[in-house]
């Protein structure tokens, strides 16, 4: 077994999100017997999908005192319920790439951070994983009308079991703790590893609650909790900041990385 892909899906209440979450997770499957899927959470619908599946459910995961989810809690349920000693954390609206098993003969062994940016992309109906071509004609229309997100937002993490484990108590879904994991990384020497080059991870768009974009999205309760584990907020990172790149031809250093931190040195003194 290559990986644990594990995830803590939104309530199947949501038809947008329902048909979202559905792709993902059966996408996930489609990757075959190397990778083991764990969902996490009792929201509407989890419990359904995961027998109809025949996917493990971890109920029971601390939430905040608004009901979220907490990521500290779903991490080590994860550690201490995953056959393989690689983890792989995914929102539950992304869809990997074929070839998303081959990036791991690339990656160390015992002491890494992988992550990627996303392709943003509009998926509205479900997707015919019997339909031999499915895979071909979703990147063809990634290609015609996805989008690359910026590298500050990060949907997926790859790492050994051992790392993260002192994860601090963020919401699920709100803004801060992705790139506090990318902090944390750099803080402790972790090589970050970039694999957008690599792999087209799709991101399947959706319609979020009016608390969680413009400028709510960073000011409302749950976000500034979010932000007060992020230590010094002007020192968060993003992908710009790998430590390496994954080419076809394997891991390359990322010099460009002196650019992001001069960029955000300066940000930081202009704020003084």
């Amino acid at each position: 077994m290559l990986a644990t892909i594990f995830t803590i899906p939104k309530p199947f209440i949501d038809s947008q999100i329902s048909l979202i979450q559905t792709n993902a997770i059966k996408s996930w499957l489609n990757l075959g017997s190397d990778f083991e899927i764990i969902l996490i959470g009792d929201e509407t619908g989890v419990a359904e999908i995961a027998a109809e599946l025949n996917l493990k459910h971890i109920r029971e995961v601390k939430k905040n005192e608004f009901g979220t989810p907490l990521l500290s809690s779903a991490f080590n349920l994860a550690r201490s319920a995953a056959k393989s000693n690689i983890l792989i954390y995914a929102n539950s609206d992304i869809i990997f790439p074929d070839n998303f098993s081959k990036v791991f003969k690339f990656l160390p062994k015992n002491n890494f951070l992988a992550a990627g940016r996303r392709w943003d992309l509009d998926i509205k109906e479900l997707i015919d994983f019997n339909d031999p071509n499915w895979e071909e004609k979703l990147k063809e229309k990634n290609k015609n009308s996805g989008r690359l997100h910026s590298p500050a937002g990060i949907d997926y993490y790859i790492f050994p079991r051992q790392l993260l484990a002192d994860l601090p108590d963020f919401a699920v879904g709100r803004v801060g703790w992705d790139n506090w994991v990318i902090y944390r990384a750099k803080n402790k020497k972790i090589p970050l590893i970039d694999l957008t080059g690599i792999l087209a991870v799709i991101h399947q768009n959706h319609n979020y609650p009016s608390f969680n974009r413009g400028a709510e999205r960073k000011t409302n309760p749950e976000a500034k909790k979010n932000f007060s584990f992020s230590e010094n907020i002007a020192n968060i990172y993003n992908l710009e900041d790998a430590d390496y790149k994954l080419t076809k031809t394997g891991l390359r250093k990322n010099y460009s990385r002196w650019y992001s931190f001069l960029k955000r040195y300066i940000k930081f003194k202009l704020r003084r």
